[in-house]
């Protein structure tokens, strides 16, 4: 790349570049950056097309991108930093293991149920009844007994790893510069360490979007339109932009089914944050909780109201990182590493 950056710069061109989004990461961008060089990464999803352009090549795809990049119609991505792109990292290893974990349970689960050993419906799962329960079953044959041992050790294997990556995901809050932002979010209801640290880790400063409505666009919670003339027509939602975020807020809304209620744990984290953000947390759950039973009342199912509550709850949070933010702790912080 230097090499390269070299050659085009040799007779004082001014030089651009820019990429999609890959496996490449963004250590193509950072070093470019280095060097001096403008640089753009760009979101695939984003990229115009021509319909009727059925041919693919890596050289038309460049002189495409070069030709889009010039013109100034690409939307390029928010880059992190290599602190927010570790933190990220862990967020995301604790969801693909927590992804493995129930992928094991699954396969345990319908290893049981082939064999005709049911556990009672009427009582939870995973639990350390359940646990006992596992414990005390038998098979008739031996090669089934090592079969069915190995599936409940590969669950608890798996459990093993997302609690140790949960363990480190609080280890490394204490010494992160937005941890003072994920404290404020877990002042609110359904917003614990794993949803507050993958929210920050995914998106960083918040107060980067303009509004919560362009928030609320770019997590894909906003409905879809297509509309021409006096026609205005409504689907489901997006489901653009980043789906780790959606889908833990969404998890999220799920608490907002049970009346606004002040409970003992809930107020031990509010209270450590400011008056402000206490606030706001107390007006997003009597509002949120307010908004499902009205959408439920309305004939919505319960999915629906979850996600239209996801797509409000995505306000809130923004509008707590924003009082967080404006601080004049996290002001020095910002102004030392800019």
């Amino acid at each position: 790349m230097a090499k390269l950056v070299k050659t085009l710069t040799a007779k004082g061109a001014v030089v651009s570049f820019c990429y999609e989004t890959g496996p490449c990461g963004y250590g193509i961008y950072r070093q470019l950056t280095k060097l001096g060089q403008a640089c753009a990464v760009v979101a695939p999803s984003l990229i115009p097309t021509k319909p009727g352009d059925r041919v693919k090549t890596d050289r038309r795809d460049s002189e495409s991108l070069s030709r889009l990049h010039r013109a100034g119609e690409l939307t390029p991505v928010w880059v992190p930093d290599q602190e927010q792109e570790a933190m990220r990292d862990l967020t995301r290893a604790r969801e693909d293991m927590k992804g493995l974990e129930r992928i094991t349970k699954q396969r345990l689960n319908a290893f049981l149920l082939r064999h005709g050993q049911s556990y009672d419906r009427k009582k939870c799962r995973w639990t350390q009844a359940h646990g006992r329960w596992l414990e005390g079953l038998k098979f008739e044959s031996v090669v089934q007994q090592i079969v069915f041992q190995e599936y409940v050790d590969a669950v608890k294997q798996a459990k093993a790893r997302v609690a140790g990556l949960e363990k480190e995901m609080a280890k490394a809050l204490q010494d992160w510069g937005l941890a003072p932002v994920v404290e404020a979010l877990m002042a609110l209801r359904g917003v614990k360490l794993i949803t507050a640290m993958t929210v920050m880790a995914e998106l960083g400063d918040l107060s980067r979007f303009a509004s919560p409505q362009q928030l609320m666009a770019y997590l894909g919670l906003v409905p879809r339109e297509y509309s021409s003339g006096q026609t205005r027509r409504r689907g489901g939602i997006t489901k653009t932009g980043n789906g780790h975020v959606r889908r833990v807020l969404v998890e999220a809304a799920w608490g907002y089914r049970f009346p606004a209620r002040k409970t003992a744990h809930l107020q031990r984290r509010a209270e450590q944050t400011s008056e402000a953000v206490q606030a706001i947390a107390w007006k997003a759950q009597k509002r949120l909780c307010g908004r499902y039973r009205h959408l439920l009342a309305a004939g919505k199912l319960k999915v629906q109201a979850c996600t239209a509550v996801a797509r409000e709850l995505a306000g809130f949070l923004w509008a707590i990182a924003c009082e967080v933010m404006n601080t004049p702790q996290m002001r020095t912080r910002d102004a030392v590493n800019p």
